[in-house]
């Protein structure tokens, strides 16, 4: 049996965007152990990974803590698995120089990692072409390409947990929201503050939708709820510091899921859902949602974010939800519900 090893540390997005490697790489060895590599933060992540059958989590707090005991028992830790693997295939999805050496020490045969660094062909012996602009998922599936791995339908799909979406059914039903309703989730704020669109145009396009008969729900972190005061403060359902594979189940009763550049709207997108990305930047090699480029208002020149025009947004929500027949134009050309 084939043991292979994938990695990828962080984050929840470049997490996610190696789903559709890891649907090929199933299909290419159905009956091979697939083990994957990842930081704490992403372990419950990992649990909609269905192709695979182990994780490794690193607790990368603890080998960078400064107590020389813990950093010893993390690193041994982390070595032993690594040899006692006994993998013939290690992929790393990051290229980080920590992960270049963990990809380097598990001694096997074939090791390969997404993104070409001349400085660290020392840990690789599969390496990509080294083009710089393929979007991330297509740097991904290169590598397999020369790993001569067979290439056919592409996939992306995220698996919930029943468990998360049953406690993301209990989320609306505290807070008397209508799973049978459209229902506009937003993901405002992202990792980097020039990624963000204006909270302040979020909430015109929240006011604008749920006017309109739309339930609207403010997602984010824990760190995020500062922030999304005043979504709360205009009595909007702010969900900031649910787990994770909660925030997935919300999205997954959600009609529409609007936002930036951030790993909650990838996972959207592996959900099957449809989403309105807005982002700072759209050039080649951008986290553009993967095999929907079109689903992406960029700004009108780069790190402008803030230009988008609210009708701009608004006016492809209202295309989104009338595709999906939640609402209709009335006879005088404005909008009115359909539930």
């Amino acid at each position: 049996m084939e043991n292979i090893l994938l990695i990828r540390l962080k984050v929840i997005g470049d997490v996610v965007l190696t789903l559709p490697a890891v649907h090929l790489i199933r299909e290419n060895f159905p009956h091979a152990k697939i083990t994957y590599l990842t930081s704490r933060e992403n372990q419950a992540l990992l649990r909609g990974f269905r192709d695979v059958d182990e994780i490794i989590i690193l607790d990368r707090e603890k080998l960078r803590g400064g107590n020389p005991l813990k950093m010893a028992g993390e690193f041994l830790g982390l070595l032993y698995r690594l040899r006692a693997g006994r993998f013939s295939l290690v992929l790393d999805f990051q290229g980080y120089g920590e992960t270049a050496w963990m990809t380097r020490l598990t001694g096997a045969a074939q090791r390969g990692s997404s993104y070409h660094h001349p400085r660290r062909q020392w840990a690789y012996n599969l390496v990509p072409a080294g083009m710089k602009t393929l979007h991330a998922v297509e740097s991904h599936l290169d590598l397999l390409r020369r790993a001569n791995l067979r290439t056919g339908k592409i996939r992306n799909e995220f698996s919930l947990p029943p468990d998360a979406l049953s406690a993301a059914r209990g989320f609306f039903a505290e807070r008397n929201l209508d799973p049978a309703r459209p229902t506009l989730f937003i993901q405002a704020l992202t990792s980097g503050a020039h990624k963000n669109w204006p909270m302040e145009n979020y909430l015109a396009v929240a006011r604008h939708w749920r006017a309109r008969g739309i339930q609207i729900i403010f997602g984010g972190g824990q760190e995020d709820r500062t922030a999304l005061q005043s979504a709360a403060a205009e009595k909007f359902c702010v969900a900031a510091g649910v787990r994770l594979l909660v925030t997935a189940g919300l999205v997954q009763l959600s009609t529409l899921v609007l936002g930036g550049d951030t790993g909650v709207m990838h996972l959207a997108v592996a959900q099957g859902k449809r989403v309105v990305m807005l982002m700072h930047d759209n050039a080649p090699g951008s986290p553009v949602p993967f095999q929907h480029p079109e689903w992406v208002i960029a700004a009108p020149e780069p790190e402008a974010i803030a230009k988008i025009p609210v009708e701009q947004v608004n006016q492809a929500v209202a295309s989104v939800l009338k595709s999906t027949s939640t609402i209709t134009e009335d006879s005088n050309g404005g909008q009115s519900k359909q539930l």
